[in-house]
Order: C-alpha cells, then sequence, then structure tokens
C-alpha cells in the first residue's frame, strides 16, 4: 500500500500495478486530464507534475515527468497537476495568469508542462534570472515554437512582487498530513500480479534482492521506464532504491568524494561542481531538469550504456563502485565494472550502494566534452573526458575515456600511453589522436557515422590540448563544439 497527497486529498492505494505511470494513474483512475502524455519517454515536458516532499520542516517542489515516474515513488509526498493550480473561485495561479497576460500559449497542448516547470522554478528559484528559466523550461518542448512568449511569461514572474499563493498559505498543514504517513519498513505495491517493494535501508534491500534476484532495481527510472511505456514489457517485481537513506547521502572525506547511489543528479551537481567545473557543465546537459531531479549517477552506471554521459568522466576521474550482496561489500574500479554491450561485472542480486571518486590534486586538470544534435536534453554522440596531471609542463598521470566509441564507456590507453612520461605538447597530442584509432573502432548508428566518432574524438583531445595551451579565457566553451 503506498499513500501521499493527492494536492490535499490523502490517497491511499493498495491494488494496482506497480507498472502504472503517474500519468496513467491521473488520466485513468482519478480522470485528471489537464496532465498530457506527448512522447511517453521523457523528452518533452508536456506531462510534467510537481512533487513536493518534507525536507527540514518546509516542501521542497521537484518538477517531475509523469510519464516515467511509477506511481510507488508517490509514497509519502505530495503530487501537484496543472488542475490544483487554480483557485476553487476559478482564479487562475499567477504562473496560469502569466502565461495568459503575455500570450504563452499557442494549440495549449505543451501548456500544463511549462505552467508546472515554471510553477516548480517560481517555488524554488522566485527571482529566476534568464539562465534559471532556460535551464527550468529546456526540457518542455513547444510544438507551436512560441518560446518567446513562454519565457517572457517566466521573466515576468521574477520581476513580479512575491505573492502568497494557496500553497503557501497551506504548507505547515501540508507539511503535517505528509508526517502522518508512515515511511518507515518496506512499502508494497501489488497487482495484475506484479509487485514493487519499497524499502528504508540497505540491509532490507539487500535481503529483498537475495530473496528476489530476478527483479529490477529502480532507482528513478527515468530509463527503466521506457521498456514499459515504449516497448510495452511488463516488469513483474520492482525494488525502488528511491527511499534508502543512506544510498541519497554524499560525503567529502579527506580523499574522496562519496555519492550514494541513490542520490539524484540535482542534488549531486552543487558538490561536483564544486571539485570539478567541467562535471557541473556535463551536469546541465545530461538531460531535462525533471530527468535530473530523479535519475542517479547509480542508476547511470548500472544502466551500461556505451552514451552514458557519466561512465567516461567518472572513469576519466578513477571512481570506483561499492557494491553489495547480501552482507558481502566489495569495491571495483568503475573500468572494470562495464564488461560488454549493456553487460556488467554485477552479479546476481549485487546492487550498487555507492560511488566513489578521488579528490582532485592542485596539479590535476579534468575537462569533459559532450557532442549530441540538440545542445540540451539530447544523448550524446560522443563524449570524452580527460583527466591530465602536469608537472613542469610532463605528463605524469593521464587517463582518457571515451563515450560512444564502443560497445562500453572505456578508456584510450593507447593515446594514455604515448602521452604519459611525454611533454605536453602539440606533437605529443597529435601523436596521441593517431594512437586513438589503435583504441577505438566505432560504429555507425543514427546519431553519427563511425567517421565522424573517429574524427570528432581526435579533436576532442586536440581541443583539451589547446584549451590548456589558454587558460586566461575567460568564457570557455566546456561541454559544446
Amino acid at each position: 500500500m503506498i499513500k501521499f497527497l493527492l494536492n490535499q486529498k490523502m490517497c491511499q492505494v493498495s491494488d494496482l500495478s506497480p507498472n502504472t505511470t503517474v500519468l496513467n494513474f491521473l488520466r485513468q483512475e482519478e480522470a485528471k486530464k489537464g496532465t498530457k502524455e506527448g512522447c511517453a519517454s521523457g523528452d518533452c515536458g508536456a506531462c510534467t507534475v510537481v512533487l513536493g516532499d518534507v525536507v527540514d520542516g518546509r516542501i521542497r517542489y521537484t518538477s517531475v515527468n509523469a510519464c516515467i515516474t511509477f506511481v510507488s515513488a508517490l509514497h509519502g509526498k505530495q503530487l501537484i497537476t496543472v488542475e490544483d493550480l487554480k483557485a476553487k473561485d476559478g482564479t487562475l495561479h499567477q504562473v496560469q495568469q502569466a502565461l495568459v497576460d503575455y500570450n504563452g500559449t499557442q494549440c495549449g497542448y505543451c501548456t500544463p508542462g511549462f505552467v508546472m516547470s515554471m510553477f516548480a522554478l517560481s517555488k524554488n528559484t522566485p527571482s529566476a534570472d534568464k539562465e534559471a528559466i532556460f535551464e527550468a523550461l529546456a526540457g518542455n518542448l513547444c510544438r507551436c515554437t512560441g518560446y518567446r512568449s513562454i519565457i517572457d511569461s517566466a521573466m515576468s514572474l521574477a520581476e513580479q512582487p512575491h505573492v502568497v499563493d494557496a500553497f503557501e498559505r497551506l504548507e505547515a498543514e501540508t507539511v503535517a498530513k505528509l508526517n502522518t504517513i508512515e515511511c518507515s519498513g518496506t512499502q508494497t505495491l501489488s497487482g495484475n500480479g506484479q509487485t514493487a517493494y519499497s524499502p528504508d535501508n540497505v540491509a532490507d534491500l539487500a535481503t529483498l534482492l537475495v530473496k528476489h534476484p530476478d527483479a529490477r532495481i529502480v532507482a528513478g527510472g527515468t530509463d527503466l521506464a521506457l521498456e514499459i511505456t515504449q516497448f510495452h514489457r511488463p516488469i513483474n517485481t520492482l525494488i525502488s532504491v528511491g527511499n534508502v537513506a543512506e544510498m541519497k547521502d554524499i560525503t567529502v572525506t579527506d580523499s574522496h568524494i562519496e555519492i550514494g547511489a541513490a542520490r539524484s543528479l540535482t542534488d549531486s551537481y552543487s558538490t561536483l561542481a564544486q571539485y570539478f567545473p567541467d562535471f557541473g557543465e556535463l551536469l546541465h546537459r545530461f538531460a531535462s531538469l525533471q530527468v535530473r531531479n530523479q535519475g542517479t549517477i547509480g542508476g547511470n552506471i548500472g544502466n551500461a550504456s556505451p552514451i552514458g554521459d557519466t561512465p567516461p568522466a567518472l572513469i576519466a576521474l578513477d571512481a570506483q563502485v561499492e557494491l553489495r550482496c547480501g552482507n558481502d561489500v566489495r569495491l571495483m574500479d568503475l573500468d572494470d565494472y562495464f564488461v560488454g554491450y549493456k553487460l556488467t561485472a554485477q552479479k546476481a542480486a549485487e546492487f550498487i550502494t555507492k560511488i566513489i571518486i578521488p579528490l582532485p590534486t592542485d596539479a590535476q586538470i579534468f575537462r569533459t566534452y559532450k557532442l549530441s544534435k540538440r545542445l540540451d536534453d539530447d544523448i550524446s554522440a560522443v563524449l570524452g573526458a580527460f583527466n591530465i596531471t602536469l608537472k613542469d609542463n610532463i605528463v605524469t598521470d593521464i587517463r582518457i575515456a571515451f563515450g560512444g566509441m564502443a560497445a562500453t564507456p572505456m578508456r584510450a590507453q593507447h593515446a594514455e600511453q604515448v602521452l604519459l612520461g611525454a611533454a605536453w605538447e602539440y606533437q605529443n597530442v597529435a601523436a596521441a589522436m593517431q594512437a586513438l584509432a589503435k583504441d577505438f573502432s566505432p560504429l555507425s548508428d543514427f546519431r553519427a557515422s563511425k567517421e565522424y566518432r573517429a574524427l570528432t574524438a581526435k579533436n576532442l583531445l586536440k581541443k583539451c590540448y589547446l584549451e590548456l595551451q589558454n587558460t586566461t579565457i575567460e568564457t570557455r566553451v566546456t561541454s559544446y563544439v
């Protein structure tokens, strides 16, 4: 059984397939048709809703894609839809009114999603600048290309005096209601012969996986949900890590950053950007804000996609994963984790608990570059990551990793060997560029041809060299070519 608030109404669900998405729950079970399906893959944002959860006694508002969020993820949260914004007397919420005032609607199909993204932005960043607005709306597509008026609407909100809305007036009541929901122990939702388990600690998670070794682990579900929404393959047993507190922590020791495998990309951003600015830039382009609000680094690794964004960067940073099976725990270098296309060295009933990244040294330089057809919210064609340590212009340590160049994210060891111990000079970098042909034999697909991938991999290494030659450039394009 799961319990949550639908706006202010307490909902209790006990007999429903855990394969049900929040989108389908709203439209089919609650007859709330304002939330639209546009893509069923988390790309267009038409289905955006907002989740509220209690953090330090206040409600934190998070935009998510309802089409790829399983209904079991609602336990203990408040679900807010576009219908909930309008007051009972028919008065529009200030976000809705802004879109009206600035003619921010055309066909209107995408409008509810824009409204909800703007609502979350207005709650989290009331005086948002244009950059924050672009980021908040990047995951919402307008088929009529009415972006200018929509952005004008969002800009007007940031310039308006603060308005106390119904959600702010009812915040204390909402917190009290959410605090009545029992969230300890393992929550279970069953229906249609399928079951989802949501444990609240690592030990219970490990026990469940031993008991159900064929279960699918779900964190944010931003990729796994597509098996249901796109490929129509039911999942009989789901085990969620979203409520496991130990796996949502982030800790900085005197030597490492330790990121829980269930910590969202959004919540990981500030720490990673502090120590590795290019990693922060990469996360800005990882996907939409809605996806980053749910997706996790642990999930991006466990998915084992050859075009996942974080694995090449983490491999270059010499990261490790901590794996657990039952009571057994082991550490594994990330570049040993991937063994084939969508295949890993992870054993049955084993799961990632945390990712461990060494802190950078003063002499260490880290750069990463993403190539994709769209600047925002797109999957990489090629991603290169370069971790270089220089002493007196001699390369004393180097790790180069690429995604999109092989069946797995992997290091360019031949190129590394050319540069290790050599001067950081163009003739040596040029030789390493040629050595990449020994490291990779890329394939052609609809994202890029093999020739394009081979050429751009060389050019990304060259870009890294040229960039480091001129470190005084104030504006550096770190993730787009």
